[in-house]
């Protein structure tokens, strides 16, 4: 039996525990940290767009230069994420 240490990706915490698993069999976990933005979270997840830190090199890829079409070929997501995720940041 091989037992594959887990950590959240958001708060670093080792405080994991298993909370079941997606319709095509990949398994969930949830966070037991009080201070931890999210509760829950996968480890590998089947589109890329919803890995944490993506959005964010979206928009640091935005500012310097890139156009939505290269952001999208070269993070592997589709351009529609690329521009709703454009948008949403303007308006905060």
């Amino acid at each position: 039996m091989v037992v594959e240490p887990v950590c959240c990706p958001y708060c670093g915490s080792h405080s994991v525990g298993r909370h079941g698993q997606t319709k095509d069999g990949r398994k969930r976990y949830v966070c037991h940290n009080n201070e931890c933005s999210r509760t829950t979270f996968m480890c590998d997840y089947s589109y890329q767009a919803c890995q944490p830190g993506i959005k964010e090199t979206i928009i640091d890829m935005t500012m310097n230069g890139s156009g939505v079409r290269d952001i999208a070929r070269v993070l592997s997501i589709s351009p529609t994420t690329v521009i709703d995720t454009l948008k949403k940041k303007r308006l905060n």
